[in-house]
């Protein structure tokens, strides 16, 4: 909110205010009685709409997913690790898509906290840093892939795998799958 206010010819305050929420951009101007007015009512109809648009809306914050993860992942020198932190979650089998999961998720925080390139992974880094066997990290993403828990990008013109990338209802499915294995 900015607010100018300007001693106009006849000696009384005008106010202007503008306000930015979102995409919506309004300019107030008047008295300083009726652009207060204006501005609450405004508000008191815009704050609503935003708390109900939040309920629907799914969308990780980097500080989120750190809350979320922390007890999984590290972002270490040689890249995003699945490294379980706590003595009681060791002890809970993480299943190899739950592990996939976790070093697609490792590597969205890395680059989201600038210490890694991409968000993306492909299938030869996601087995070095999950340690799981090849076959298995190439079942796990083609069943991600399939529910839309993971995005395949195909490299064109390369020799080389496809990336993989974790989406956002994929980190929602993992969150809840771990709430619950950390729960029992």
């Amino acid at each position: 909110m900015v607010e100018d206010n300007t001693l106009n010819t006849t000696g009384s305050s005008n106010v202007s205010v503008s306000i930015i929420v979102g995409d919506v951009k309004v300019q107030f101007n008047g008295s300083a009685e009726s652009v207060l007015s204006s501005v609450v009512s405004f508000l008191a109809k815009q704050v609503p709409m935003f708390e109900l648009a939040k309920k629907i809306s799914l969308n990780y914050s980097i500080s989120e997913l750190i809350n979320l993860f922390s007890n999984f992942i590290k972002i270490t020198p040689e890249g995003p690790r699945v490294i379980l932190e706590k003595q009681e979650l060791r002890k809970k089998n993480l299943s190899d898509k739950e592990v996939v999961a976790l070093n697609l998720v490792a590597a969205k925080i890395a680059k989201d906290l600038g210490k890694y390139p991409d968000d993306k992974l492909q299938l030869s880094e996601i087995q070095f840093g999950s340690t799981l066997n090849p076959k298995s990290v190439s079942s796990r993403l083609s069943e991600l892939v399939k529910v839309g828990h993971v995005q395949k990008d195909s490299i064109k013109d390369s020799s080389e795998s496809a990336n993989y990338r974790i989406t956002t209802s994929g980190i929602q499915w993992l969150n809840e799958i771990l709430a619950k294995k950390t729960k029992e």
